[in-house]
């Protein structure tokens, strides 16, 4: 198509000129009658088929050749002017025209090339090559009368010369498409000189493509005086600051494209009647309405405001445009109805509402827009029922009808008659859907995507799956199935099948156990997490890089096979019944390309795994609630990745790792309930544990004082942006070429947090959320003042310790402080009154000390229950009974109370709990939900791949 439209402007330009008197065919055209070209000219062109191979490789085009395979220099064939790709002057028979593009030439260029003899050149186009990264030649400025310029896809390299900015007489300038094949990042560069530089003196231009360009800078308003323009494409070059409105109104203009430059911003003028004919801003920043003179556009075909700031209501004027195909609003503002008036848009062949704030139903004469192929209607708040009249489009392809209010009973059975209906997502949405008994069509319609996520469909696995053959992602989560996975299902799709998701469902097991691998040989994605599956682990293919059975009932060993698998991404198999140890990989694929290791809640058993080498990417790892023993491996000081570190209630032996301090990018390091002992000590260097905010210590065997130097210091809990509601994950990028799409998951990590006793597990942690749990230790002294610097800190427990002395007054510094518990401890004196100041303090327990005097009033200390000041036998005050009285000493308290805790062997104690501390527990630790994720279950996808608790999927199109 970019090469289509740079052919238009050259053939515009032949038609209107009269100093060349040439007739055009095929791309360039030949001379009526032959004539012989000049041996000078013959030998350049030669020579400069010689500079390069042929491979096929080297171009993409579908009809590409190597047109130089017909030159010859001798006999029949030789006269240059009758080659294949040339075109001359039929008057002075010099070469005035070059077009080898999609030629499958291979190599580099330079200046010292042969091209540059060729001194009357007027037209070259060399796009669609491989030009092996080359820099563009400085020596093109000696054509000093080129017209047409086209390198587009050719792998050219570096900054654009300034050369090319004294080619005044140009009319197209195609540069654009020139990218590493290898990384897909941009290989030309437009800073020095800039894009107002280059084009100063291209005033002639009508065609302008730069697309792929990086070039970081303004679009110059000089560019809304070039009147003959017809064609700028500046697609995704790094654009920024407000777009000119004036070029939308240039005379000549028939298509503008500036998608996919995020930070370009700016908004549609009042149209006049214009030749627009296509307009693509998607993925920039434009805002604003669109205008009813809309209507003046009367040849637009395509208009694309995607992924964009657009607001307000659709205008009605846009049903005027009676020559649309492609209409794309999709990730805006738009609000309202769908307007009627674009029933009467009845060459539509694509449009695209989807995540808008539309209401209102789905109008039915969308039935009576046979020409559509597309229909996105995802992610907005329609209502009703989805209209039987959409059966009617016999060329439908793509259906997405996800995430709305739609409601009814659906019968499956209406797509299954849609034969080229082959993309479909229709989940979560509140009507329940039905499949027929016998499904007549289902061998008729083949299906490729098929999203069908909470669609209430409670029944046994679908059977109209057995039929096909050509699907490549299949999601049923959160449906109620039950039952078992059928046999068939292990024959369905087996060559084109890449991702499964069947997740949150009551499925009991396998109708058949599948033996070795999995059938599906180009498997990306699984996901059969939160079933009730029994049996042995299913063995995924090679190819997979997402595998997730998560909470099921499955049990036996992981396969040693584990270690070869070279796209593995993530590996969850939390909350089963396995058992066994873990392969010891050696340092292979395993260890390197892994993000995500869960082995959560199992019984696994003997040493920790040798998991990281020097090149490993791993970011998360969680093996607690496991039997691992011995001591944390210290080839985790390798994993520099890391993030998300969880090795609670294991069996583990072994001092405070401060070797872990090194990692650059470690959030959270939970230890608890191990065997770890002994004083946590000093910091090795200055900046250990530099991005460190939720540390889990507690119920281990750390002794000696609380770590004043080391924990209290950090600087990562000290500035904190409370604010910020993004939570911790991971992004997950799976590619699924063939389907033209980019997988965005984003894995969440999780942990438990105990409030009053009661442990809790939250599937989301938020970025701003630091804490620090050192309870149920052996730590003696006071606790330091310079808690109060660790003003980011929104929970901190020190419970079930032997730390004496006052309560800090610098906690008040804590301003964000929602937790606090400092029971079962031995501290004395008052609770200072300023901690009152603490206004977002929900949890507050100082019960089993020795604290006096009066508790404090106001703010939140008035809804703290008497639990939390308990067996503290000098306070007095509401809410206690005991009243203060001044007069009144404080009673002498015994150390026998807080001696009984600890065990005479020096082992730190566990707590037998009344059921009060439980009740008031669980319902004051409610609050965290708001900092850590809710507790309830919504893993579901979203748009077409979408997965939230833990997991959200986001698709991007390919450029």
């Amino acid at each position: 198509m970019e090469l289509s439209l740079c052919l238009l402007a050259l053939v515009g330009l032949v038609v209107k000129s009269v100093s060349l008197p040439l007739v055009i065919a095929g791309s360039f055209g030949t001379s009526i009658q032959p004539c012989s070209c000049h041996d000078d000219e013959k030998s350049a062109l030669l020579q400069f088929k010689q500079s390069f191979v042929i491979d096929k490789a080297a171009s993409t085009s579908q009809g590409a050749y190597p047109k130089v395979s017909s030159w010859k220099s001798e006999g029949e064939g030789s006269n240059c002017c009758l080659w294949d790709g040339v075109e001359c002057d039929e008057n002075t028979s010099h070469v005035v025209a070059l077009d080898l593009s999609s030629s499958c030439l291979y190599g580099s260029i330079d200046s010292n090339s042969s091209l540059f003899l060729l001194s009357h050149l007027r037209r070259l186009d060399l796009a669609d090559n491989h030009f092996n990264y080359s820099r563009i030649p400085t020596a093109l400025r000696q054509f000093s009368r080129l017209t047409y310029l086209n390198l587009s896809m050719s792998r050219f390299f570096g900054q654009i010369p300034s050369e090319i900015s004294h080619l005044s007489e140009l009319s197209c300038l195609d540069l654009g498409f020139n990218y590493d094949e290898n990384t897909g990042e941009k290989s030309l560069e437009l800073k020095n000189p800039n894009l107002g530089s280059l084009i100063q003196n291209l005033t002639s231009l009508e065609k302008l493509d730069l697309s792929l360009v990086d070039m970081p800078s303004t679009i110059p308003d000089l560019l809304a005086n070039f009147s003959s323009l017809v064609s700028l494409l500046l697609q995704d070059c790094g654009l920024y600051g407000e777009f000119p409105a004036h070029i939308f109104l240039l005379p000549n203009l028939e298509v503008l494209n500036v998608q996919s430059n995020e930070f370009l911003t700016g908004h549609f003028p009042e149209f006049k009647p214009s030749h627009l004919s296509v307009v693509e801003l998607g993925g920039t920043s434009f805002s604003g309405n669109i205008p009813s003179s809309v209507e003046n556009l009367a040849s637009l075909s395509l208009l694309d405001v995607s992924d964009c700031s657009f607001s307000g209501h659709i205008p009605s004027s846009l049903g005027k445009l009676s020559h649309l195909s492609a209409l794309d609003l999709g990730n805006n503002n738009f609000n309202g109805h769908i307007p009627s008036s674009l029933q009467n848009l009845t060459q539509l062949t694509s449009f695209s509402l989807y995540a808008n704030k539309m209401t209102g139903p789905i109008p039915s004469w969308l039935g009576n827009l046979t020409q559509l192929v597309y229909i996105y209607l995802h992610q907005n708040e329609l209502d009703g029922l989805v209209p039987q009249s959409l059966s009617r489009l016999r060329n439908l392809e793509g259906l997405s009808l996800h995430h709305n209010n739609l409601v009814g009973t659906l019968i499956f059975d209406v797509f299954l008659n849609m034969k080229s209906l082959a993309y479909l997502e229709l989940g979560n949405n509140k009507f329940s859907l039905l499949f027929g008994k016998k499904n007549v069509n289902a061998t008729v319609s083949k299906f490729k995507l098929l999203g069908l996520s909470s669609c209430n469909i409670s029944s046994e696995f679908p059977n109209f799956l057995r039929h096909q053959n050509q699907l490549e992602w299949l999601d049923l989560a959160s449906n109620g199935i039950h039952g078992l996975i059928p046999q068939w299902m292990w024959n369905t799709s087996i060559k084109t099948l890449k991702a499964i998701d069947i997740s949150n469902n009551s499925l009991t097991g396998f109708q058949v156990q599948p033996s070795a691998f999995l059938p599906w040989i180009n498997l990306r994605i699984l996901d059969l997490s939160f079933n009730m599956l029994q049996g042995k682990l299913p063995l995924p293919p090679q190819s997979i890089s997402y595998y997730d059975v998560s909470n099921n009932r499955l049990n036996g060993e992981i396969w040693a096979e584990i270690c070869s698998f070279s796209s593995l991404l993530v590996l969850d198999l939390a909350s089963n019944n396995f058992s066994g140890k873990i392969p010891q990989c050696s340092s292979g694929n395993f260890g390197n390309s892994l993000l995500i290791l869960n082995l959560r809640n199992n019984s696994f058993d003997g040493s920790i795994p040798q998991t990281c080498t020097k090149t490993s990417n791993l970011r998360m790892l969680d093996i607690s609630h496991n039997k691992f023993q011995g001591k944390l491996p210290r080839s985790l000081a390798t994993c520099v990745m890391l993030e998300h570190l969880d090795v609670a209630d294991n069996h583990l032996i072994d001092i405070f790792p401060t070797w872990l301090g090194t990692l650059p990018e470690l959030k959270h390091l939970i230890m608890k309930n191990n065997g770890f002992y002994g004083p946590i000590g000093k910091p090795r260097k200055r900046f250990e544990f530099s991005k460190l905010r939720v540390i889990d210590l507690s119920y281990n065997g750390f002794t000696m004082e609380l770590p004043s130097e080391y924990i209290f210091i950090w600087e990562s809990m000290k500035d904190i942006n409370v604010s910020d509601p993004a939570y911790t994950n991971v992004n997950i990028f799976v590619e699924l070429a063939e389907m033209y799409l980019n997988i965005s998951i984003k894995y969440y990590y999780s942990t438990t947090i105990v409030h009053k006793r009661v442990e809790r597990v939250y599937p989301k942690i938020q970025e701003a959320f630091a804490a620090v749990d050192l309870s149920s230790n052996k730590f003696t002294g006071g606790i330091p003042n310079v808690i109060g610097n660790l003003k980011g800190l929104r929970s901190l427990n020190l419970s079930n310790n032997k730390l004496i002395g006052h309560i800090p007054s610098s906690l008040m510094n804590i301003s964000d402080l929602e937790s606090l518990d400092l029971s079962y401890n031995q501290l004395l004196g008052e609770i200072s009154q300023q901690l009152t100041q603490l206004t977002f303090l929900q949890i507050f327990d100082v019960a089993h000390n020795r604290l006096t005097g009066p508790i404090p009033q106001g703010n939140q200390f008035s809804t703290f229950g008497s639990a939390s000041f308990e067996d503290n036998l000098g306070l007095c005050g509401n809410p206690l009974p005991k009243k203060c009285d001044n007069s009144d000493p404080s009673p002498p308290l015994s150390s026998s109370a807080f001696e009984k805790d600890h065990d005479d062997d020096g082992s730190w104690y566990s707590i037998e709990y009344d059921w009060k501390f439980v009740l008031v527990g669980l319902i004051s630790g409610l609050f965290v939900g708001v900092a850590l994720g809710e507790i309830v279950n919504t893993r579901r996808l979203q748009g077409w791949l979408l997965w939230t608790f833990g997991k959200m999927v986001l698709p991007r199109r390919k450029g």
